[in-house]
């Protein structure tokens, strides 16, 4: 951040009075402007005994497998969020949405947030951010292109809970270490 969202002043990162870290700091008009972490939100449809999945059209891990998801949009709830993307990246309508896992990824300032839900008709199809989607049963599911840790970790666990017929809502941090700065 270089110029203020308020008054186009310079901004100085540093650590404003009665806070304990650095923020971006108007040196003119003295907003603080805060950078908050990013919230991504999706669907795990499920249709019989499949799941939904997609395989990426867009970096990071183009042409990797993953569940619909995506950034959460100012104005919606994280439910409603969660569908969209399964629209936007799947054109599939779901319903019976439950929250099934949280996941906090402070290394790169993310929440991800998946609702287990039912896939409306079994009807899906390919939207502009993925090359192709496909329904898959637990042996079919291709997991060696998976192409994120928390959905592999959500699909997983969704199918251990399938076989006791119990969902609880997990919330797990997924921790990294950070490299070191180099200057």
């Amino acid at each position: 951040m270089k110029f203020c969202s308020e008054c186009a002043g310079s901004i100085s990162f540093r650590i404003p009075e009665d806070d304990d870290r650095d923020r971006y700091v108007c040196d003119d008009c003295g907003v603080i402007h805060y950078i908050n972490p990013r919230v991504i939100v999706g669907c795990l449809p499920v249709y019989e005994d499949k799941v939904l999945l997609c395989k990426r059209a867009i970096e990071p891990r183009y042409g990797y497998w993953t569940l619909p998801a995506g950034f959460m949009e100012n104005g919606e709830t994280t439910e409603e969020g969660a569908a969209r993307e399964t629209w936007e990246e799947a054109r599939a309508r779901v319903s019976n949405q439950h929250l099934y896992r949280v996941f906090d990824v402070p290394y790169i300032s993310q929440v991800y947030m998946f609702y287990r839900c039912t896939l409306d008709d079994g009807r899906f199809g390919v939207g502009p951010e993925s090359l192709e989607t496909a329904l898959y049963s637990e042996q079919e599911i291709p997991w060696d292109d998976i192409a994120f840790p928390v959905v592999r970790e959500t699909l997983k666990a969704f199918f251990e809970d399938r076989r006791r017929d119990d969902y609880p809502i997990a919330v797990k941090p997924i921790r990294f270490k950070r490299p070191p700065k180099t200057d």
